[in-house]
C-alpha cells in the first residue's frame, strides 16, 4: 500500500509568497529575491512530506500565481498582445502581466480573463484558443521542479494538468472551431514535456483530470481515449496517475477505467458510494488511489470510516493496489494547525475537531499504518484518540440550538417573496430614490491601506481602545464619503474599513462560527482568505452592520447603501459543518441575514446589497444535480431580501462566473439591482441577460479590479456602448468589477473618475439621441 498527496498549499507558512509578489510587483524586491522565497517554500513543503513518511510527494503543484497560468506558459499559448513583452521582459514579468495586465513603458495590455476552478473560491486563469493554434515548449518549469526534488532527495511525482482538463478550462476566442480540435496539436508539447522527466528518471506522472467527474459529450471521451492511447505507446514505462475529484466518475466510470494508465483516483469524501462500482468495474492492470481525507475542509478525518473504505478496497484488489491519499489537492486546506495558538481566538474544543494541511498528511500516514496488519502502539493510540474527538464532536453542547432549528422549520414560501412585483416596485423606488439615467456606484468596499490595516492591529491587540479605533474609521468613513460627493457618484458607499473580510466580518458577528488566526488559503495570485468555521447552528444575537450604514448615511444628502454578503456566499466561503444538509445551513444564514436587512430598513436605508458572488460557485458539477440546489440557494437569497417594503432597492453583486446556463435563476431572485464582473470578458458575460431579456436592472462592470492598470474614460465609454447594444439603456447601472479593497488609493481615484465622466458621457449622448428621435 502507498501513500501520496495530490498537491500542497504553496503560499508558505506565513503567507510568504504574497508578500513576496507584492513586494516584487511594488519594486521592493528583485526577481531573484522573489525566486528564493518561492524555493524555500518548495523545499520546505517536499521535507515536511518526506519527514512524515509520504512514499509519493507531488512537485510542480507550487506555482507564483495559478497552475493553469503556468501551464498556459509552459505550452506557449500566449496570446498575441503579449508578444512584445514576451521578447522585452523576463518570463516571470510576461507572466504576471498575463495575470495582471500590463500598464506602463508606453503599454497598455489587459489580463486574461479569470474564473473560478469548478466549484471552489479558487481563482483560475483563462486559456484563450484561437483555431489552428500551434504550441509549443515555452517554460521548462515542470522540469526544473523536478530536477530541483531530485537534487533534494525527494521521491517526487510530477503534477501535470490533463491535456483534455487543459482545453476544457479554456475558451475560444473566435467562432467557427472547437477547442478540443487542438488537441492534436497540443499532444506533441505534452510528450516533450514527459520525454524530458523520463530522461531524467522520473517513475510517476500525475495527470490531473477533474473534467472526467463532470459530464462530457461524446467528442471529449472519444479524445480521451485517443491522447492517453498515444501517450501510452511513447511511454510504456512510465506509469502514470490520472487524478479524478470534486465528484463521482457517475457515466464516465468506465471511460475511466478504460484509459491506459496505471493509478486512478478517486473523491471518496464527495461521492463515497462510487467506491464499490469502481472496485466491481476496475481491471487487473489497474491501481485505485482513494481520495479518503478531505483535501478541502478543515473536519478531523474519521478513521474508522476511512478504514472501512480500505480494508473494502484492500479485500477486493489487494493492499499492492492500493494508494491512500487526500481527495483533492491540500491547497485549499489552510497550512498548519499547529500554527494556532490563541485559545480565545479558536477554543481547544472546537480545534480538537480540526486538521489542517500538515495534519491531514500525517492522518493519511496514520490510515497505511492502522491498515496494516500489525499498527504499532502509538499508531493504535492515534486511532484511540480520533474516536475520542469525533465522538466529542458529535455530542458537543455547542453545536445544536433548538430555536434556531425550530425557525427554520416554520419558514414558509411566503417568506421568500416580495411584496410587489418588480414592475411595480422600479416604479414605487424611482418616486423615493430619484436616480439619474445610467446611475454610478461601486460594489462596496474602498481601498485598505496600510494604515486602516494597522490601526485593526493595534485594535486587536489593544494598543488602540474601542473609542480611539471607532474615531479613526470615522474620519476614514467621512473623507470616503466626501470623496464620493466630490467626484459626483450617485449610489454612495462607506468603505468597510471596520471588516477585515466579506464573509469573515459578518461570522464574526453571527453564532455558529469559530475563526482561526492562521488558516489563511488562496483565493487567486496573492490573494489570500481567512474562512470562518461553521461549526455549529447559526443565528443572530446582535445588529451588525446598522451603526456603520446609519454613520454613514448620517453624512450625506445622497444614498448610501447598506453592504452585505449573501447567504450562499457566506456557506460557499466558509469552512462549512458536514454533520447537516448544507441547503440547512444556508435557510440559517439566510435568516440571520433577513434580521439584518430588516434592521437597515428601519434604519433608513433604502438601497442594500446583498452579495452573492459564489451562487455560480456552489452549482454541483453535474447538471443533474442542479435544480435542487438552485431550488434552495435561490430560496435562501429570497428569504434574506424579502423582508423589506417595496420602496427599498434591493441589490445583488456576482463575479467571476458564466451565466447563460443559470440565467432564469438569477431572474428568479428578483433582486432589482445585479451588479457582475464584465469587463475582462469585455461585456461578452451580458450576452446571457441579453438573450433571456433579463427584465431587471443590471450594472455590468465597466473595469476590470483585479488588475493595477487603470482603464481610460474612453475605454470605459466603449464598454458602455457594448452594454446599450444589448441591454436597454434605462435598465443599465454603472460599477467597478468588483470591490476596491485591494486597490490603491492613486489607481482607484483615476479609475472612478473616468468612470464618472464616461457615465456622464454615455448618459449625454442616449439623451442626444432620444431628442433627435422625438
Amino acid at each position: 500500500m502507498q501513500t501520496h498527496i495530490l498537491g500542497y498549499p504553496r503560499i508558505g507558512s506565513n503567507r510568504e509568497l504574497k508578500k513576496a509578489c507584492e513586494q516584487y510587483w511594488s519594486g521592493k524586491i528583485v526577481l531573484d529575491e522573489l525566486l528564493e522565497v518561492g524555493k524555500t517554500i518548495t523545499q520546505n513543503n517536499w521535507k515536511l512530506q518526506q519527514d512524515a513518511g509520504i512514499d509519493w510527494i507531488p512537485c510542480n503543484d507550487f506555482s507564483y500565481y495559478d497552475l493553469v497560468l503556468d501551464m498556459t506558459l509552459t505550452v506557449g499559448a500566449i496570446p498575441e498582445r503579449y508578444q512584445e513583452i514576451a521578447f522585452k521582459k523576463s518570463e516571470t514579468d510576461l507572466y504576471f502581466a498575463m495575470a495582471r495586465g500590463f500598464q506602463k513603458e508606453g503599454l497598455d495590455i489587459t489580463a486574461m480573463e479569470m474564473t473560478k476552478w469548478f466549484d471552489t473560491n479558487y481563482h483560475y486563469i483563462v486559456p484563450e484558443f484561437q483555431k489552428n493554434q500551434e504550441f509549443k515548449l515555452f517554460s521548462n518549469k515542470i522540469i526544473q521542479e523536478f530536477i530541483s526534488a531530485k537534487q533534494a532527495g525527494i521521491n517526487a511525482k510530477p503534477v501535470i494538468i490533463g491535456l483534455l482538463t487543459y482545453l476544457l478550462l479554456g475558451k475560444e476566442k473566435e467562432e467557427g472551431f472547437d477547442k478540443l480540435d487542438l488537441a492534436q496539436n497540443l499532444l506533441p508539447v505534452y510528450i516533450q514535456i514527459l520525454k524530458e522527466l523520463e530522461n531524467h528518471g522520473a517513475e510517476y506522472i500525475q495527470f490531473d483530470e477533474p473534467f472526467l467527474a463532470l459530464d462530457l459529450n461524446e467528442k471529449a471521451k472519444e479524445t480521451y481515449q485517443f491522447i492517453y492511447g498515444e501517450i501510452r505507446k511513447h511511454f510504456p514505462n512510465l506509469k502514470f496517475i490520472v487524478a479524478t475529484y470534486f465528484e463521482g466518475l457517475k457515466d464516465n466510470l468506465s471511460l475511466a477505467t478504460s484509459l491506459p494508465i496505471d493509478v486512478l483516483h478517486i473523491d471518496l469524501v464527495r461521492s463515497s458510494e462510487q467506491l464499490d462500482e469502481v472496485l466491481n468495474t476496475i481491471p487487473n492492470t489497474l491501481s485505485l488511489s482513494l481520495g479518503i481525507v478531505d483535501g478541502r475542509n478543515i473536519w478531523k478525518n474519521d478513521f474508522t470510516q476511512s478504514l472501512h473504505f480500505i480494508t473494502k478496497a484492500v479485500e477486493k484488489i489487494g493492499s499492492d493496489r492500493v494508494f491512500i491519499a487526500p481527495s483533492c489537492s491540500l491547497l485549499h486546506s489552510p497550512f498548519d494547525l499547529d500554527s494556532e495558538k490563541n485559545e480565545d481566538i479558536l477554543s481547544p474544543e472546537i480545534k480538537q475537531w480540526m486538521a489542517f494541511a500538515k495534519q491531514k498528511v500525517y492522518e493519511i500516514v496514520n490510515l497505511k499504518k492502522l491498515a496494516s496488519e500489525n499498527p504499532d502502539y502509538n499508531t493504535l493510540q492515534e486511532l484511540a484518540e480520533n474516536k475520542k474527538a469525533i465522538e466529542n464532536r458529535k455530542t458537543s453542547s455547542l453545536i445544536h440550538n433548538e430555536e434556531v432549528k425550530n425557525r427554520v422549520d416554520v419558514t414558509t414560501e411566503e417568506d421568500a417573496q416580495r411584496n410587489s412585483p418588480f414592475n411595480v416596485r422600479k416604479e414605487t423606488q424611482q418616486k423615493v430614490l430619484k436616480l439619474p439615467l445610467f446611475p454610478t456606484t461601486t460594489i462596496g468596499s474602498f481601498p485598505q491601506t496600510k494604515e486602516v490595516r494597522t490601526w485593526r492591529s493595534k485594535f486587536k491587540k489593544g494598543e488602540l481602545n474601542a473609542e480611539q479605533y471607532d474615531t479613526l474609521l470615522k474620519q476614514e468613513t467621512e473623507r470616503t464619503i466626501r470623496w464620493q460627493e466630490e467626484i459626483g457618484i450617485d449610489v454612495l458607499v462607506h468603505g468597510e474599513f471596520e471588516r477585515n473580510d466579506m464573509v469573515e466580518y459578518f461570522g464574526e458577528q453571527l453564532a455558529g462560527f469559530a475563526f482561526t488566526q492562521n488558516g489563511w488559503v488562496q483565493s487567486y495570485g496573492s490573494r489570500c482568505v481567512k474562512p470562518p468555521v461553521i461549526f455549529g447552528d447559526v443565528h443572530r444575537p446582535n445588529p451588525m452592520t446598522v451603526y456603520w450604514s446609519e454613520y454613514a448615511q448620517s453624512l450625506t444628502q445622497k444614498w448610501v447603501k447598506g453592504m452585505l454578503t449573501g447567504p450562499v456566499t457566506i456557506l460557499q466561503w466558509s469552512f462549512v459543518r458536514d454533520d447537516q444538509p448544507r441547503s440547512v445551513t444556508c435557510k440559517q444564514i439566510a435568516l440571520a441575514i433577513r434580521d439584518e436587512v430588516n434592521d437597515l430598513e428601519k434604519a433608513g436605508i433604502r438601497i442594500i446589497q446583498i452579495d452573492e458572488p459564489a451562487i455560480r460557485e456552489g452549482l454541483p458539477l453535474r447538471t443533474s444535480d442542479w435544480q435542487n440546489y438552485l431550488k434552495w440557494a435561490v430560496a435562501a437569497f429570497r428569504i434574506s431580501a424579502s423582508g423589506v417594503e417595496d420602496a427599498t432597492q434591493i441589490h445583488t453583486h456576482m463575479c467571476y462566473s458564466e451565466f447563460n446556463d443559470i440565467i432564469q435563476n438569477i431572474a428568479d431572485m428578483d433582486a432589482d439591482v445585479i451588479t457582475i464582473e464584465c469587463s475582462r470578458s469585455q461585456m461578452e458575460l451580458l450576452n446571457a441577460f441579453a438573450d433571456f431579456k433579463y427584465p431587471n436592472e443590471i450594472g455590468p462592470g465597466v473595469y476590470d479590479i483585479h488588475s493595477p492598470r487603470v482603464p481610460s474614460k474612453e475605454e470605459m465609454v466603449e464598454l458602455l456602448k457594448k452594454a446599450q447594444a444589448v441591454i436597454p439603456a434605462q435598465q443599465l447601472w454603472v460599477n467597478p468589477d468588483c470591490g476596491l479593497k485591494t486597490r490603491h488609493w492613486d489607481e482607484t481615484e483615476k479609475a472612478l473618475i473616468a468612470m464618472v465622466e464616461a457615465s456622464r458621457e454615455a448618459s449625454e449622448a442616449f439623451e442626444k439621441e432620444r431628442n433627435l428621435v422625438q
